[in-house]
């Protein structure tokens, strides 16, 4: 018998990877049947990916109903690591998790504009701004 391979969707997340909004993402589209990878890139000199992953990846599971495959990358180019693992053909969708406008490196570097030329769906979801306000533009397909 052949194991089941959910659609999966690879969630892209740093510092943002626990937050609310995220989750409740991850959850909503866990309810449709998507798998998910967790990918972690634009790691800085000194930064401990585990610390991200472990902090991360309980609250991860928990909303996608089950195990979630994390990945990290060092260095400072997280369109590259991005198009790595677009380019492994396992995932249907993308979703973008970033710190609010003015904060977020990836937001300055414009990766969700970026990672939409990769011809999969992305979903921004955007952390808490400063006023700890949600803010959450709508996903293209």
């Amino acid at each position: 018998m052949e194991a089941h391979n959910p659609r999966r969707i690879l969630v892209v997340a740093h510092r943002t990877a626990g937050t609310p909004l995220l989750l409740n993402e991850v959850r909503r589209r866990a309810s449709e049947g998507f798998g998910f990878d967790l990918l972690v890139p634009d790691l800085q000199a000194g930064e401990d990916p585990e610390a991200t992953v472990q902090l991360a990846l309980p609250l991860l599971e928990e909303a996608a109903g089950g195990r979630v495959e994390a990945m990290t990358e060092s260095g400072t180019d997280p369109w590259g690591a991005l198009c790595r693992a677009v380019e492994t053909g396992k995932y249907e969708e993308v979703i973008i998790s970033t710190l609010p406008r003015g904060v977020s490196r990836w937001l300055e570097r414009d990766l969700p504009s970026r990672a939409r030329k990769l011809n999969v769906p992305v979903t921004v979801v955007t952390a808490a701004s400063r006023r700890g306000q949600y803010v959450a533009p709508p996903a293209i397909r």
